[in-house]
C-alpha cells in the first residue's frame, strides 16, 4: 500500500483526512468531466482545511491519495477495473489499474487509518431482487468508517436498503434532514430515526460508538443542494423509463447501474448529471467538516 506523503504526514500528525472513492472518476462520469470532478472534489476538501485522499489501485498497488498524474491515469485509462472487496486480490496479483467502489474505499481507508469517506450515493438492495445486495452494505456493517452520501442511488430499492442497514446495525443519520434523501431528490418519504444538524453532533455520535466498542460504520445522509435537486415525480418517472429500457435490452449484473445512470442523464436532459456533480461536491464539503470536527475532538 502506498500512502501519498502529504496524506501520511497528516495522519501521523492527527490532522483530518477525507477518503474519496474513485469509481465515480473511472466509471461514473463522462470524459473529460470525470477528471475535472476528481480535481474539484479534492479542492473542495482542501477548502475546509482538510487533506483529501483519493483511493485507487494503480499497477497493482493500493494508493491512498493520488498525485495529479495518477489522477489523470485513472480518469483517462482504458480497462480500469472496478474494485470492491472481492477484487483487491485480482487487481494486486495481476498488477492492474482499478477504481475503488464505496466498499473498496471503505476497506482501504480503514487500512490507512482514515475514518471519514465522501461519495455521491452508496449501493444498496436492487429492485426486483432483494438477494441482489451491493457489497457496500456488508462493508458498512463490518468496518468502522463514516460514509457521507446522499443516501443510496435512487435507481435502487431504497426502503429495502434502509431496512438492511437497520437490521445489520448501521446507523443512518440524516444531516439536517428527517428523511432519507433519494440521491437526485431531497426526499424519499422514508423517515430516519437519527438526525444531526452539525459536524459536532455527528462527532459526538462517533465518539459514543467508539467508546462502546461497536464495530461497523455510520451513514451520514446529506440531501442534494436544493438548487440542483430533481423533483421527486420527475425522478421517479425517469427511473421507471430507465428500468424498462434495461429490461428490454437484457441489462443485468454489474452493468445495470452504469446503464441506468446513463439513461437517467439522457431522460432528464442532463439534469441528473448536474445534480450528481452538485451533491458530490456538497458531500465532500460536509465530510471534510465532520473530519475536522472529529480531529479537533481528538478522534
Amino acid at each position: 500500500m502506498d500512502i501519498l506523503p502529504e496524506v501520511a504526514a497528516a495522519l501521523q500528525a492527527g490532522q483530518p483526512v477525507v477518503a474519496l472513492e474513485s469509481t465515480v472518476i473511472a466509471h461514473g462520469m463522462p470524459r473529460p468531466q470525470n477528471l475535472e470532478i476528481g480535481r474539484r472534489l479534492q479542492l473542495v476538501v482542501r477548502e475546509q482545511g482538510v487533506i483529501p485522499a483519493t483511493v485507487a489501485v494503480l499497477g497493482g498497488r493500493v494508493k491512498i491519495g493520488l498525485s495529479e498524474s495518477e489522477l489523470a491515469q485513472l480518469a483517462e485509462g482504458a480497462g480500469v477495473l472496478k474494485v470492491s472487496r472481492r477484487d483487491f486480490p485480482t487487481a494486486v496479483a495481476r498488477q492492474l489499474d482499478g477504481a475503488t467502489t464505496v466498499a473498496g474505499t471503505i476497506m482501504a481507508a480503514h487500512w490507512a487509518g482514515i475514518r471519514v469517506l465522501a461519495t455521491g450515493g452508496i449501493g444498496g438492495v436492487h429492485r426486483g431482487d432483494r438477494f441482489d445486495v451491493s457489497a457496500d452494505l456488508p462493508e458498512l456493517a463490518r468496518t468502522p468508517v463514516v460514509v457521507v452520501c446522499s443516501g443510496a442511488k435512487a435507481i435502487l430499492h431504497l426502503s429495502a436498503t434502509l431496512e438492511w442497514l437497520e437490521t445489520h446495525g448501521v446507523p443512518v443519520v440524516g444531516y439536517g434532514v428527517d428523511e432519507l434523501p433519494a440521491f437526485y431528490s431531497r426526499s424519499s418519504g422514508l423517515a430516519l430515526d437519527l438526525r444531526a444538524d452539525s459536524p459536532l453532533q455527528v462527532t459526538a455520535l462517533l465518539q459514543a460508538q467508539r467508546s462502546l466498542r461497536l464495530s461497523g460504520g455510520v451513514v451520514v445522509a446529506v440531501a442534494p443542494p436544493e438548487q440542483a435537486a430533481l423533483p421527486g415525480d420527475e425522478m421517479k418517472a425517469a427511473i421507471e423509463q430507465a428500468l424498462a429500457q434495461a429490461r428490454l435490452e437484457g441489462i443485468r449484473g454489474k452493468e445495470t447501474t452504469p446503464f441506468l445512470l446513463r439513461q437517467m442523464e439522457a431522460l432528464t436532459g442532463g439534469a441528473s448529471l448536474r445534480a450528481n456533480v452538485a451533491l458530490l461536491e456538497n458531500n465532500a464539503k460536509v465530510a471534510a467538516q465532520i473530519a475536522a470536527a472529529s480531529a479537533a475532538a481528538g478522534g
